[in-house]
């Protein structure tokens, strides 16, 4: 018995076996995977890149008038909401909507028949003084009256001269006049309205030219002065815009907000701009430069710099002898001020090179290229927003 369990291999020979024959397979595994990296690295190295379709142009230098932009609101030069002095039934309504008036039309009567009684009344009594005065005029002349007698009768005519004029002040009241030339707004009133004094009743806006106020930064204070060049968008014209000059610079900084209001005035002769309409305004600062431009589309901004890809063209042929599919290359550019949707491109590249500007993110350096240039991306220097 004790010769059999002699012969038998003793536990720790049995384990180390085993650690040898995993190890052994581990290293197969491992190998093994290693070998396929190899052979597949090998073969994507001989493998080229499927050629990408790709949107192109070739990078220009233009005329580049620096600009800066706000938001602003438009008012009329002269804009007023009308209201009576004294409260009245409405007799008479000569203005209608979206006439056209001049400064002196009546635009509004209330009932003033009482007031005009009393006036008439007043005339006629001053008419009688006037009577009275030149009769003592002749008295006095050969003193038949005192000076205290036909002093008192002159006063007396004076009195009723200023009784006319203040019963006519009365009448007046009570006709709304246009205090300047204008367009009126809509006319709601009718005859026989009761209005309260200082209820607005209409309004009257002289529409050309309009003001358009707005704010700059404190920081560009400096570049903003009368008689400077601006132009202006507004929604539901955004195929136009409108040319205009500023007028005023406000002399104090808002507190809160460290802005500067400035004032612009634009011709309007077609009433296009209305009073409180939104304004997306471009104020032309400093003199135009020359930039190298590109849509911005076609620079793609990363955490280390921006980058445009370039259009290298190939010198080698296929094996039909055909010329191959250029190749994009990808390089460093610094860009500059924006315009609209182009860039200004300060170093990187140079005038003349074609850079691509569409489908950046499915090629890298060496990838071939099929450029088409059906569809191009937004390169407007003053874009307009569509409703598609």
């Amino acid at each position: 018995m004790n010769a059999r369990s002699n012969r038998k291999p003793s536990t720790t020979k049995r384990m180390v076996i085993m650690i040898i024959i995993v190890g052994l397979l581990l290293a197969l595994l491992i190998g093994w995977n290693v070998l396929g990296q190899v052979m597949g690295a090998k073969f994507a190295a001989n493998q080229k890149a499927p050629p990408q379709t790709v949107s192109t142009m070739k990078a220009s230098s233009q005329a580049w008038q620096p600009e800066q932009a706000s938001v602003g609101s438009l008012r009329a030069v002269r804009g007023a909401d009308l209201a009576f002095d004294v409260a009245g039934i409405v007799t008479r309504v000569n203005a209608k909507s979206g006439q056209e008036v001049k400064q002196g039309d009546v635009l509004v009567e209330l009932n003033a028949e009482d007031i005009v009684a009393q006036q008439r009344q007043l005339e006629a009594n001053a008419a009688l003084l006037k009577t009275t005065l030149e009769r003592a005029r002749q008295q006095l002349a050969y003193k038949g009256i005192s000076q205290a007698e036909y002093d008192s009768a002159a006063a007396n005519v004076k009195a009723a001269q200023a009784g006319i004029a203040q019963q006519a002040a009365l009448v007046s009241k009570r006709q709304l006049r246009a205090p300047f030339d204008g367009r009126v707004g809509i006319v709601t009133l009718t005859p026989g309205s009761y209005i309260n004094s200082g209820t607005a009743v209409l309004t009257l806006q002289q529409l050309d030219p309009v003001f358009v106020d707005f704010n700059v930064p404190q920081r560009n204070l400096g570049e903003v002065s009368v008689g400077q060049k601006l132009a202006i968008t507004v929604d539901g014209l955004a195929d136009q815009s409108f040319e205009g000059t500023v007028t005023a610079v406000s002399p104090k900084v808002d507190a809160s907000s460290r802005n500067v209001q400035v004032e612009a005035s634009l011709p309007n002769p077609k009433q296009l701009l209305k009073p409180g309409m939104f304004a997306n305004v471009a104020l032309q600062v400093g003199s135009a430069q020359t930039y190298l431009t590109l849509p911005q589309g076609a620079v793609t901004f990363n955490p280390y710099g921006e980058t445009v890809f370039l259009v290298v063209p190939s010198d080698k042929k296929n094996e039909k002898g055909e010329a191959e599919p250029p190749t994009a290359q990808s390089v460093f550019v610094t860009t500059g001020s924006r315009r609209g949707d182009q860039i200004a491109i300060l170093t990187g590249i140079k005038d003349g090179d074609e850079v691509v500007t569409s489908g950046q993110l499915k090629i890298k350096n060496g990838t071939p290229l099929i450029i088409d240039n059906s569809q191009k991306p937004a390169n407007q220097a003053a874009p307009t927003p569509q409703e598609q």
